[in-house]
């Protein structure tokens, strides 16, 4: 079967079926045989592999993600593309696609019926404007995942792999390094995709932990303390904690604290590192 991912293949599929991009979606179809090989090495998908699909659009990325694993679930949102889908991919008979939106799909369901529970690989092309949530959904809800990879927008892969102390080290620095490891696996140059974004994308790959980065005796209070750190992120951390009423603890208390955790009175939330916050959060918790 030819690759979907050329310009020639997916322009002559565009054409062929009535389908209209609708923007609400973030449609951009990859076009580039290379990425789509980068993708797949990135995740490492082998013959034993289960792999659940995000938005396969028309499918250039699934066609290529069937031949290599054992099981493809793909979901899909855009009733249009189910039809395109169905038939540009009817030689794919380990694949099944899904019509709906993954962020109101069972995916604990899909794992137990169609993979016994057993761990799965997910792989994507995210539209940029639900990136974060459908990341998030994924590695909070800790359902049996073993990997994550994803082709997102540039700039927002370059906070997931960012540094304490840089600028695009920020809150969901922070909560995706608490469930995950990333790694970059490829940047993508916007001229791989029909049509053709503003921005360039590039490919994460996240590795799911066994168990969280840091050890936290209260969960929800560190992704309190975490997104109340970056809420302003000119203001003292200290300042922050008290506006965003994270503690009922006086400034003269949180100084003490801060002491004994040796922070800086005046230090700013992104100069902590992922312990850091757990240290804070466990001495708050005990305060």
């Amino acid at each position: 079967m030819e690759l979907i991912a050329s310009a020639s293949k997916t322009k002559e599929i565009l054409n062929k079926y009535p389908f209209v991009f609708r923007k609400k979606y973030g449609q951009n179809f990859l076009i580039d045989s290379h990425v789509l090989n980068k993708i797949i090495e990135g995740a490492e998908i082998g013959r034993e592999d289960f792999v659940l699909e995000i938005g396969p659009g028309i499918g250039s990325l699934t066609q290529v993600l069937s031949r290599e694993a054992k099981k493809v679930v793909a979901v899909e949102i855009d009733s249009q593309l189910i039809p395109i889908l169905e038939d540009v991919l009817k030689e794919c008979d380990n694949l099944e696609i899904i019509h709906g939106d993954i962020l109101k799909t069972d995916i604990k369901k899909i794992i137990e019926e169609k993979n016994n529970n057993q761990p799965i690989k997910v792989v994507a092309n995210l539209p940029y404007y639900i990136t974060t949530p459908i990341i998030m959904m994924l590695l909070e809800n800790k359902l049996p995942v073993s990997s994550i990879t994803v082709m997102i927008q540039k700039e927002v892969a370059d906070r997931l792999i960012a540094r304490p102390g840089t600028k695009d080290y920020g809150a969901i620095t922070v909560a995706v390094n608490y469930y995950a490891v990333p790694y970059l696996v490829a940047n993508v140059p916007r001229n791989c995709f029909i049509p053709r974004p503003n921005v360039d994308s590039a490919v994460i790959k996240l590795e799911l932990r066994s168990e969280a980065a840091v050890e936290v005796k209260d969960e929800e209070l560190f992704f309190k303390i975490v997104k109340a750190a970056f809420s302003q992120r000119r203001k003292k951390l200290m300042n922050n904690l008290i506006s965003q009423e994270i503690t009922d603890l006086s400034k003269d208390e949180l100084a003490l604290i801060f002491s004994q955790l040796a922070f800086d009175e005046n230090i700013r939330g992104e100069m902590l590192s992922i312990e850091d916050f757990a240290r804070l959060t466990n001495a708050l918790k005990k305060e």
